[in-house]
């Protein structure tokens, strides 16, 4: 390790207090020495984010002895520990308990509403769990799991081996799980005047007065909301006219009042046209529809869109073929070359850490464990739940109307709003609804949404239905606890029942009634 490298991880690490250096001595120890490589590895795993780590893990826990190689030339754990899914929920976290003690009042509890924000003392807290978390994903672990751990820059110099810190590394099979990275959006000045993304945001330790947040996907609108409860005066710039464009039209809706009622300052309908410094700031130019305007901030959050991480890997050497969009696989993620895989952000349209995990196991069971092809998966059979974590969150799985409808099928659909659910009542988190979207005649299930305080808790319910393949009359038929949220989902499985009810059903039963 050279001390330009030590540089490097101090300056992504910030501030290099004793939660960030046990975090290092985990994800990429400064003292480690890589291994003499095996004559021959069973399998390469390239990045040790969500996906490198279930692949190499799950290859080298089976106990058959498989050789293992695992490559990573930054943090192990990847975005999710280090600057993703593990920070921004500690941060959200502390946000939430900010919103409840605000919104105190109608439980009967009064308290100041001038309240002492230690945003230094948030951030540590994220560092704390983080680093708490990380042995989970260290270099030491996956030793004793018996892979070969490499820290360093993988590149193919062939189609069948890899060189790492100028040792080879032959292959039967390998696997590209290298990820992605928040994109450098292309504004004049932006570089010079500088900018965070969510590689850096979490570094911070003194709290921006004016935060500027740039994207209004669900990355933007989750920091944005975090950041203002947090004591930021945030403003959120967005390209179109709504924000959460591609969630349910009701659901984007009752996320962007949230915000408005947390007091982040919408800019919609946007285009930025550049960046500037001033004594006073940052000077953000942008058009709304024909007008110039400005807005001047202390920072920019840019939370718009993700570049897979394909530079360096010289992918042409392996035949690997690869586009802006990340590595190119087919639906059962094999790469061009058949004995080189790929999962996670680098080839998919799903960038959650879950998708990442269901790919992995999907490449493990597709290089190893499916002699001439057979008994192969697909990717494309995955139920895949997601979930935005505003406040309320959103959750979906399956399809939506409009996918519905392209693919020719007639759809119902059943909402419950939470002003109906007892739970939500007494919560007071009535601002929500489970909306489940079924095959028209049939209770099958092609897709639901859920809005509510802890919506990603919920779907799982409904992930399962889809899974197994089980209807709306099954969840009526099970027994829901009360009083809960959930008990929304067994509202609608009620409601779709109750459209069973005909005339000529009717009917039936005041014969039935009779005879009994």
């Amino acid at each position: 390790m050279t001390i330009s490298t030590l540089k490097e991880y101090e300056a992504m690490l910030q501030p290099m207090d004793e939660y960030n250096q046990s975090l290092l001595a985990h994800v990429h120890p400064l003292d480690w020495v890589n291994p003499t490589p095996a004559k021959c590895y069973d399998l390469v795993v390239i990045g040790a984010g969500t996906a490198g780590l279930v692949i190499a893990a799950g290859a080298a826990g089976l106990g058959i002895g498989l050789k293992v190689a695992l490559v990573e030339k930054n943090l192990m754990g990847g975005d999710c520990l280090n600057v993703g899914c593990v920070p921004s929920k500690c941060i959200i976290r502390s946000a939430r308990v900010i919103a409840d003690i605000r919104n105190s009042v109608p439980f009967g509890i009064h308290v100041s509403q001038d309240l002492d924000i230690d945003f230094a003392a948030v951030m540590q807290r994220m560092r704390r769990i983080r680093a708490g978390i990380s042995h989970h994903d260290s270099a030491e672990r996956f030793k004793n799991l018996g892979v070969d751990v490499f820290l360093g820059s993988a590149k193919f110099i062939d189609e069948s081996s890899v060189e790492v810190n100028g040792l080879k590394l032959r292959f039967k099979k390998a696997a590209i799980a290298t990820g992605a990275r928040a994109s450098r959006p292309k504004v004049s000045g932006l570089a010079e005047a500088g900018y965070l993304t969510n590689e850096t945001v979490f570094s911070l330790t003194e709290r921006p007065q004016r935060l500027a947040v740039i994207g209004g996907g669900p990355i933007g609108c989750e920091l944005a909301q975090a950041f203002q409860r947090l004591g930021c005066a945030v403003t959120l710039i967005h390209k179109n006219d709504h924000l959460l464009n591609h969630e349910d039209p009701d659901a984007a809706e009752i996320i962007q009042t949230s915000l408005i009622n947390d007091g982040v300052n919408l800019i919609l309908d946007a285009q930025l046209e550049s960046v500037s410094g001033s004594e006073q700031g940052k000077v953000i130019s942008y058009r709304q529809k024909v007008e110039q305007k400005q807005i001047t901030v202390d920072e920019i959050l840019v939370g718009a869109g993700r570049s897979p991480n394909v530079e360096g890997l010289n992918l042409e050497a392996a035949g690997v073929k690869y586009t802006q969009k990340g590595v190119t696989v087919n639906d059962y993620l094999q790469t061009t070359n058949p004995n080189i895989f790929a999962a996670g952000d680098i080839c998919m349209s799903w960038k959650f850490t879950h998708a990442a995990d269901a790919a992995a196991r999907i490449v493990i069971k597709n290089a190893l464990f499916a002699p001439f092809g057979l008994g192969k998966s697909k990717l494309s059979n995955l139920v895949m739940p997601w979930v935005t974590f505003s406040d309320p969150e959103i959750a979906h799985v399956g399809m939506y109307a409009s996918e519905a409808s392209a693919k020719g099928l007639e759809t119902g659909e059943i909402k419950i709003p939470f002003t109906s659910v007892d739970r939500a009542i007494f919560d007071g988190e009535t601002e929500g609804f489970v909306k489940i979207l079924h095959q028209r005649g049939s209770d099958r299930i092609l897709g639901a949404t859920i809005v509510a305080r802890h919506a990603g808790e919920m779907i799982g319910e409904i992930s399962l239905a889809i899974v197994a393949k089980q209807g709306l009359s099954t969840l009526s038929g099970v027994i829901h606890s009360y009083p809960t949220q959930a008990d929304a989902i067994k509202k609608a499985a009620d409601a779709y029942r109750k459209t069973l009810l005909t005339p000529r059903t009717q009917s039936l039963l005041k014969i039935l009634t009779k005879i009994s």
